[in-house]
């Protein structure tokens, strides 16, 4: 059995596959007979290795259309016993012919691995996306954001079924966790934490496979962020701390500052008032010592809505001296998110401070003050998932001694009962505090 390299030298010249070759064939076959064969590259691989040296008339018909020649002889293809034009070329040996299989080996898998779906080009371009629908998910609509999330996840997903070299492999890995995050933002938003924690799992996945520390910290950051508004306050905490002492560095940028402060926050939710205050010292550390964050938005965490999360922290904590700090920081965030571009505004965080600055007055006896804050909540007509339920809790606690029986705390309860009792618009903004 001789190699046809003949046929092989043709195919090369065109630059077509031992995948595309074939297919051609079977569509010249079908062109004439009305039968498509669905030829394969094994086919392909058989004549040119000489397994195969005559195929059937309408194969060899439409191996000659579509190389364009005019005979079967100038692809070297000759019936068995025939015998071949003598070149004056001795027979190759059976050293040379294994040498020349192992060479064609060689070149079969630099051509495989030189395959891809994707380039350099298509990856910046994924990762532009990333960073700006992260931007956008910090201020705009939510139904104007979720179709084209949807659509961009399912374009890197068909990618990452394909092939590709492993460092492209890697990138796609990264860019599919993002994406994965900003769908489990939009669960969660929407108060579906059953399809926000599938999403967070996704994340860590593509996390561990990339080993990207900054996602796998960031994945972390979500989850206790999710058991925070299920309200298991351990659980919160502890897996914010995972996200910081999983024996690898969280990342650069504010993600241990993130990390810091959800886990204060959950900490003082607890009960464990000594850790929370612990967590909130700490967090103002990482603060001071952290870079710029490679992604904008909701994957960044700027100093107000830190202010935002220790203002929560003191009220939990309580006491006269942490009401007062908890205001401190509550302003400080409304100061900082006011004084922000409008890009940068996140409705929700305003709205946090707003409700923790509410409650702190509550806390100190003065309920019309508290009433004066929560105006512009009231006055919303987005609000997401964690809002209603900060406006819930406002209403435990106007209900409770010795506010229940004042009348401006008879009617902000109405109030709040009126507002979490209409349908809470949380497709329209982001996003869960």
């Amino acid at each position: 059995m001789m190699a046809n390299e003949t046929l092989r030298r043709h195919r090369r010249a065109h630059r077509w596959t031992q995948t595309q070759t074939p297919e051609l064939v079977s569509a010249e076959v079908q062109a004439a007979t009305g039968r498509y064969p669905e030829l394969d590259a094994n086919w392909i691989s058989r004549l040119e290795r000489g397994a195969i040296s005559w195929p059937a008339s309408q194969y060899r018909s439409a191996l000659c259309k579509v190389f364009q020649v005019a005979s079967e002889a100038d692809l070297g293809l000759y019936p068995k016993g025939a015998a071949v034009h003598d070149t004056g070329t001795p027979a190759p040996t059976d050293e040379v012919r294994g040498c020349a299989a192992d060479t064609e080996l060689s070149s079969r898998l630099a051509r495989y691995a030189a395959d891809t779906n994707v380039n350099s080009i298509v990856l910046e371009q994924f990762e532009a996306d990333v960073e700006r629908l992260a931007r956008d998910f910090v201020s705009r609509p939510l139904a104007l954001l979720v179709p084209e999330i949807r659509t961009v996840r399912s374009e890197v997903f068909r990618l990452l079924e394909g092939r590709q070299p492993p460092a492209h492999t890697l990138r796609l890995y990264v860019v599919a966790g993002w994406l994965s995050g900003l769908a489990a933002h939009v669960s969660l938003d929407l108060g579906d934490r059953s399809a926000a924690a599938t999403h967070a799992r996704t994340v860590v996945q593509c996390a561990e496979i990339a080993e990207h520390p900054r996602l796998r910290a960031w994945a972390r950051s979500f989850q206790s962020l999710a058991a925070y508004w299920a309200e298991d306050y351990r659980q919160a905490g502890n897996l914010a701390q995972a996200g910081l002492n999983d024996g690898r560095a969280p990342g650069s940028g504010t993600i241990k500052a993130r990390l810091l402060s959800l886990e204060a926050r959950a900490r003082a939710a607890e009960g464990d008032h000594r850790s929370a205050l612990r967590a909130l010292a700490l967090a103002q550390e990482a603060r001071m010592a952290a870079e710029p964050d490679e992604l904008p938005g909701i994957f960044s965490f700027p100093e107000a809505k830190q202010w935002t999360y220790s203002g929560t922290a003191f009220l939990s904590v309580g006491g006269g001296e942490q009401i007062r700090q908890a205001v401190s920081a509550s302003n400080r965030a409304l100061e900082m998110y006011q004084a922000g571009p409008d890009e940068d505004r996140s409705p929700g965080d305003l709205q946090a401070a707003h409700l923790d600055l509410a409650t702190a007055h509550v806390a100190s006896g003065e309920l019309e003050e508290a009433g004066a804050r929560l105006a512009g909540v009231f006055a919303s007509r987005t609000r997401t998932a964690s809002i209603s339920i900060r406006l819930r809790n406002l209403g435990t606690l106007l209900g409770s001694a010795p506010y229940r029986d004042a009348q401006p705390a008879i009617d902000l309860r109405a109030q709040i009962h009126e507002a979490t009792g209409r349908a809470a618009h949380a497709s329209d903004r982001p996003e869960a505090r």
